[in-house]
């Protein structure tokens, strides 16, 4: 902020709030990055909005146009930013100086849980451990400041060339970590790469001479003599990194071409490296959203972050946040985390009850009373009410932190304000107990009978309790949360929404799919099934919600020509953007760029017949061949068997690497 003494204020009334959200969030058991704090103005904001997060970025029209959008969005929407930290250690969070103090707060909160879920996620881990990323883009940005400024490089041409490569910056290999591309010995082609069509273009003949001595015959038995063979050996991923390995730029003047100028290859590394950066991001966005939603929360209102004045506008925090339209991260991932800790709170519970003498799970449901299970588990009353029962804690109960007790009775800490600094993590899961809510106190009673034949048939202890009273004396109250760290640290969002969205999920919270419909020429709802839901959802989270596209030859028809290929998993390719994508690559390749892909054609007989009868028409699918030579783009059909290996034999959402399936 340009008002120093405004800032300094701001950051003055925010140090408690700062200082104790952290205490908290490590008596939850979370383990964040530490967190640097700016006070920035309106204005800042939107700055850092548009640049993810960052304070330098390299220049690039792209970041007014989000300036523009995002500003926009605050004045004519309604919109208001709250916060943004980035991913790196220490991460850094800008909190904007309008916002009120239950706002801050919420952000702060919420930014702890971020912390800790940029610091323990291995997919975070495996792209940016340690990244220093403020440092890295702060490096790139005076790189590619430098190339704009030198006098003998075009400013334009540095700006179209980032425009090019920033078209393909989702297409690299989510499952391997970041890796130089000149290290990438994979990507070397082991045959002679001076080939056929390579030695005729340095020949420079015209095409005239071309077409009279080199005949297509004679070409195409030059390719025959490597049939089966392509480069590379499989389908890469990292589209971007195999363009900076083999990719060359045009030259318009000599209408060939070229090699790449050395700083066009190392802008295209630099976004590659940002690209890989940036992942992560982008494949947990539900995870961490939800998971910042879910630990903001339980710090808000279950231990009262938010004082008695600041409760109200809290809740207008988060419906703002919880409510916004279309499909939202934040929502989405606070149920299924809050799903997650309810169902594992409920094993428990039901491993106790089907240990009690004569409750087996034929019975289950006729023998428990389900009233008196709720009634059972509540929180002891000194855990839940610590301020009222301060002189009768036990410093040697494992759920009370005998120090910050002796402090909290001597009056060196306000208990009233911080009641949770007088219990363990242990006493805290006991306090927060999910199954003691209102809104999940008919959980347990809602288990199928189903999961009581798995949880019975697979339980490790088969001891008994005399009683429900002494089973339920032994529950376990940290086993959800303890569940939902460990699944903090192993997934991304299509593993997370694959395991963990279930019919009981969906039912309870009301998912359901909608689609187009020819028949009607609207959109209707067309399943509540988890199995669709799951899949509908999880394709917009399969490759971050892009369509799967790898290099499947880079020498096609032994011609240089690069062959892409389109995954298809039953979402047809926008075609019009697939011609000017590839347009895009062909600057980045210098020679004619191919792209399979996969349609859906509907016959308008079928169609009419179908409105008739009302219902839906059968489509074909077949297989497309889209070109771009430098000068027009065509587009011709393939038979099936060539693009057979590229359709799905279902919706296919599942990426997880090959070897996750051994």
């Amino acid at each position: 902020m340009s008002d120093r003494i405004e800032a300094q204020r701001i950051a003055a009334d925010l140090e408690e709030p700062v200082d104790e959200a952290g205490n908290l969030a490590r008596k939850f058991g979370l383990d964040p990055y530490e967190v640097n704090y700016w006070i920035v103005d309106y204005d800042e904001m939107n700055e850092l909005i548009a640049y993810g997060g960052f304070q330098r970025r390299y220049p690039h029209w792209r970041w007014g146009m989000q300036y523009d959008r995002q500003q926009k969005q605050g004045q004519f929407l309604g919109g208001k930013a709250f916060e943004i930290v980035n991913n790196d250690d220490p991460s850094h969070a800008f909190l904007q100086e309008s916002n009120t103090l239950a706002d801050q707060k919420a952000v702060i909160t919420h930014v702890e849980a971020h912390a800790d879920f940029f610091a323990n996620n291995e997919w975070f881990g495996m792209f940016a451990r340690n990244p220093n990323a403020a440092a890295m883009l702060a490096r790139h940005a005076d790189a590619i400041e430098a190339f704009m400024t030198d006098p003998e490089i075009d400013r334009g041409e540095v700006e179209k060339w980032i425009d090019h490569v920033l078209t393909l910056e989702d297409n690299i290999d989510q499952h391997v970590p970041y890796e130089p591309i000149d290290t990438r010995i994979d990507l070397i082609d082991e045959r002679d790469t001076a080939d056929v069509a390579e030695q005729l273009e340095e020949l420079d003949l015209s095409d005239e001479v071309k077409g009279q001595v080199f005949t297509e015959e004679w070409l195409e038995a030059q390719s025959d003599d490597e049939e089966g063979v392509t480069f590379p050996a499989e389908p890469e991923k990292d589209v971007l990194g195999f363009l900076r390995k083999h990719g060359m730029r045009y030259d318009e003047d000599a209408a060939r071409a070229d090699e790449m100028e050395d700083w066009q290859k190392e802008i295209l590394e630099m976004l590659r490296r940002e690209a890989y950066y940036f992942a992560p991001q982008k494949m947990t966005k539900v995870m961490n959203e939800g998971w910042a939603a879910y630990w903001e929360s339980a710090m808000m209102t279950g231990e009262t972050f938010a004082g008695d004045d600041e409760f109200v506008l809290y809740a207008d925090h988060m419906a703002k946040v919880l409510g916004s339209s279309g499909l939202n991260p934040y929502k989405l991932g606070l149920e299924i985390w809050q799903y997650v800790e309810n169902a594992t709170n409920r094993r428990e519970v039901v491993e106790r009850l089907l240990r009690v003498e004569g409750v087996t799970w034929r019975n289950f449901h006729d023998t428990v009373d389900f009233g008196q299970v709720v009634d059972l588990i509540e929180p002891d009353p000194e855990v839940a009410s610590v301020v009222t029962h301060l002189d009768s804690l036990d410093s040697e109960d494992p759920r009370i932190d005998a120090e910050a007790l002796d402090d909290a009775r001597s009056g060196e800490i306000d208990v009233e304000a911080y009641p949770w600094k007088v219990l363990t993590y242990e006493g805290l899961a006991e306090r927060h107990y999910s199954l003691t809510k209102p809104q999940n106190r008919g959980f347990v009673s809602r288990v199928s009978q189903e999961e009581l034949e798995r949880v019975s048939r697979y339980m490790f202890d088969d001891s008994r309790y005399a009683s429900v009273e002494d089973a339920l004396a032994d529950i376990d109250y940290a086993r959800g949360w303890d569940r939902m760290r460990e699944i903090r640290e192993s997934h991304n969002d299509v593993t997370f929404l694959d395991e963990f969205l279930t019919q009981e999920f969906v039912d309870e919270n009301e998912y359901f799919t909608y689609e187009y419909t020819q028949s009607t020429g609207d959109y209707r709802v067309t399943s509540v099934d988890y199995r669709d839901v799951k899949k509908k959802l999880m394709l917009q989270f399969t490759n971050f919600g892009k369509p799967t596209v790898v290099v499947e030859d880079g020498n096609y028809n032994n011609r240089n020509e690069l062959l892409l290929a389109h995954q298809y998993n039953g979402v047809m390719l926008d075609l019009g953007q697939a011609k000017d994508v590839l347009e895009r690559v062909f600057e980045l390749w210098g020679r004619p760029v191919n792209l399979k892909t996969i349609v859906k054609e509907f016959d308008e007989h079928d169609v009419e017949v179908a409105k008739r009868r009302d219902r839906e028409p059968e489509p074909e699918e077949v297989g497309r061949l889209i070109r771009y030579d430098g000068d027009e783009v065509t587009v011709e059909e393939l038979p099936w068997d060539a693009v057979d290996h590229l359709a799905a034999d279902d919706i296919d959402y599942d990426t997880k690497p090959d070897e996750w399936l051994a």
